[in-house]
């Protein structure tokens, strides 16, 4: 039994069910199906998902924070079939090889994971790669439509910025490059123009399989145990996906094996219902304790980013007139697709990256506050990246349709090892119903906000170069002071490539500052709350992601990761499905 039909959970359910078709697995997910729809296969349409009214996503809200200067952090997760692989952004990037090592988990090396990361996947870009994989059930292509804008950041970028250009930043170790469209992949089959999930490439795919059972709208609310062996689940109707059914529980019983697969928000709230956890929290909750597993719920982490959008000249081609429901646009593009997988339906919009690592130069700038981190983590690791420059042909900072009125496109600095956690638990509230007990953590470590600050300096010097480029979005940039040289507004064109930067004075800093408070941002990259590590240094599950305390129990998702990996986390969670997979069928013995 499967608890939670998220990206690994598919992973694990579709290899299992198809070592051995006799072995009976249920997934029970609290969201809709996916199969086919639109909004889950046709790759533009990702910011839908975003709508207040979505219910393919669970909106999780945090406590308010002072450095955020008081803001409830808000941070989706994917709820439907295919988890988050349904609904993201479907940015193709994989971490340094060095980040698994860095876990220090056995059998969890590189060494190890580096053939499940080419059995997993079919790159269709460029042959003949040593660490890609090409027989593998999820694709990897370039889109369906090249983006100029795109372009147009990476050409500045590299003369500019002084940084050259790869042609493949996903081999595990290049860092500090610049990779436009013909080297930005994405999770989408070259071929059909369709979002390449987990959902209908490891589990919709083996339909004719009655012994691989999926029932969504079915939201696990604890293991039951028996000894300290855990024999199965209870359940309930979720109450969004089925408002009219009974919410009465339902149990279904393992013979063979219980997974938790709810993700960083799912996986520790389901354990402490169980009575895993930390004795203070299950006491307050009225809940007795089974296993004091004190790290349940700890070690929170994410990945923290601004959404920096401008204006873009009118002849430029972006996502906008899509994004805003410009029929007769949608209509043509849908046209051209359904024929041969093309055109800007096979889009997401982000055609543009550099993974960056500062200069000299760059961290005499960034100053004494970064000083410390970056010796003692960044220095002599060449292959980590602080920050990841993106830039995005739209603007989707709402993360919901808009009306389209002119073209804009945004950068997007990403700091992908920040220092500051969080932690997830389960409370009651004041009508005695539980709630999310959620602390993000973001910015709470003064470190976590210098590539912020920097990168909103460094990227705007690059988009203002563009030729595309008609000036800044003043509403969603710093609010600097009257007369101040970084005043932001529209602009008839850009700047000369040799222009001076733009010199900020010491209350412009403090603007960018407070601009960086009002809007980090998760990128839904939500991980490490139920981490495989040593019970002693809070760690919930061993390296074979069996629950400390009980038996009978794993837990496999995101939540396990112990510490940040350099990426967009899709290709992680794929990783850890192929891994859990392995380990399962090794101890089932098929």
């Amino acid at each position: 039994v499967l608890g939670a039909g998220g990206t690994t959970a598919c992973v694990v359910a579709g290899r299992l069910a198809a070592c051995d078709p006799s072995l009976k697995i249920l997934i029970l997910e609290a969201g809709p199906h996916t199969l086919n729809k639109a909004a889950h296969v046709q790759p533009y349409l990702y910011p839908t998902h975003m709508a207040r009214t979505s219910t393919t996503i669970t909106f999780n809200i945090g406590n308010p924070s002072p450095h955020l200067n008081g803001r409830t952090p808000v941070v989706p997760c994917g709820r439907c079939v295919g988890g988050g692989s349904s609904v993201n952004l479907m940015v193709y990037a994989r971490s340094p090889a060095s980040d698994f090592d860095d876990w220090a988990v056995d059998g969890w090396e590189s060494k190890n994971l580096i053939p499940l990361m080419k059995k997993l996947e079919t790159y269709e870009v460029q042959p003949d790669r040593p660490t890609h994989g090409y027989d593998g059930p999820i694709k990897v292509s370039s889109g369906g439509y090249k983006l100029g804008v795109c372009q147009e950041f990476i050409d500045v970028g590299k003369t500019y910025h002084k940084r050259p250009y790869a042609d493949d930043t996903n081999d595990l170790e290049t860092c500090n490059t610049y990779s436009v469209r013909s080297c930005v992949r994405r999770y989408i089959d070259g071929t059909t123009g369709r979002r390449s999930d987990a959902a209908h490439h490891y589990v919709y795919n083996q339909a004719h399989n009655p012994n691989l059972q999926l029932w969504a709208g079915k939201r696990v609310k604890r293991v039951i145990f028996e000894n300290e062996r855990a024999v199965g689940v209870e359940f309930t109707s979720d109450p969004l996906s089925y408002p009219d059914a009974d919410q009465a529980s339902s149990t279904v019983r393992a013979s063979r094996l219980v997974v938790i697969s709810a993700g960083a928000f799912g996986s520790p709230t389901i354990l402490e219902r169980s009575g895993i956890g930390a004795g203070a929290v299950l006491k307050r909750c009225g809940i007795e304790q089974l296993v004091d597993l004190p790290g349940v719920g700890e070690n929170f982490q994410d990945h923290n980013a601004v959404f920096v959008p401008y204006f873009a000249a009118d002849g430029a081609v972006t996502m906008d007139p899509l994004w805003g429901g410009e029929e007769s646009v949608i209509q043509d593009n849908l046209a051209q697709w359904k024929i041969d997988g093309k055109s800007l339906v096979a889009q997401n919009g982000a055609d543009a990256k550099i993974k960056w690592r500062p200069d000299n130069d760059e961290l005499r700038a960034m100053g004494s506050a970064f000083e410390a981190r970056w010796k003692e983590f960044f220095e002599h690791r060449p292959d980590k990246a602080v920050a990841i420059f993106a830039m995005v042909a739209g603007y989707v900072y709402h993360l919901a349709f808009m009306m389209y009125d002119c073209s804009r496109y945004a950068d997007i600095p990403c700091v992908l090892y920040p220092t500051s956690l969080g932690n997830v638990h389960i409370k009651l509230g004041e009508n005695g119903k539980e709630e999310l007990d959620f602390t993000a953590g973001y910015l709470d470590d003064p470190s976590d906000i210098v590539p912020l600050h920097f990168g909103y300096k460094k990227t705007r010097e690059i988009c203002r170069r563009m030729p595309s480029y008609r000036g800044e979005v003043p509403a969603r940039h710093p609010r600097f002071p009257e007369g101040s040289a970084a005043a932001c507004g529209e602009a008839c064109g850009p700047v000369d490539l040799n222009a001076p930067d733009i010199v900020y004075t010491a209350e412009d800093d403090a603007a960018i500052e407070q601009y960086c408070r009002r809007n980090t941002h998760t990128t839904w990259h939500s991980l490490g709350t139920c981490a495989m590590k040593p019970e002693a240094d809070q760690g919930v599950v061993d390296a074979r992601l069996n629950v400390y305390g009980v038996t009978n129990l794993k837990v496999a998702d995101m939540s396990i990761v112990p510490k940040n990996v350099g990426t967009n986390t899709y290709s992680t969670a794929l990783l850890i499905g192929e891994k859990a997979a392995m380990i399962i069928a090794e101890e089932l013995g098929i």
